[in-house]
């Protein structure tokens, strides 16, 4: 393996990073900068936001709070499984595994398969695509048509 492939592999573990802390903290502006800026994000069985300001909107209604229910908003994403698929110095596809706990406990699990591209001294999102493998059913952020 050459230094420019590990120096890859980290720079997109920080952006998957960035995307979970940013997300479970509900700093949606902090969130959009791990994509490129015309990524896209495509869940299974809903549309696809294309650009940073069109994830935004997206996602920013699965970051809200539940309404009026009296109990703190906890989001926690657990990412495991981090695989790459293929690294070259212009792409890399990723697949990992996501868990995602919240005030009621386990919320929901699934997969997200990614394409990253260098982006200055980055690497950011290209195309994510979320599929939510199972979620509780008194689930706060996946409803049966959600985002991770």
């Amino acid at each position: 393996m050459q230094l420019w492939e590990l120096v890859a592999r980290e720079r997109i573990r920080d952006t998957l990073a960035l995307y979970n802390w940013s997300g479970d903290a509900g700093r949606i502006e902090d969130l959009i900068q791990s994509f490129c800026p015309d990524g896209e994000l495509e869940v299974r069985g809903t549309a696809t936001a294309t650009g940073r300001a069109a994830i935004a909107e997206f996602l920013g209604g699965v970051a809200a709070p539940p309404v009026n229910s009296g109990v703190k908003r906890i989001v926690r994403h657990t990412l495991t499984n981090i695989r790459f698929t293929e690294l070259t110095a212009e792409r890399a596809q990723v697949s990992s595994y996501f868990t995602v706990f919240t005030e009621i406990g386990l919320d929901h699990y699934g997969r997200y398969r990614d394409v990253f591209a260098p982006v200055g001294d980055a690497w950011l999102i290209a195309h994510r695509f979320v599929s939510t493998d199972w979620r509780a059913p008194n689930s706060t952020m996946a409803p049966p048509s959600s985002v991770s």
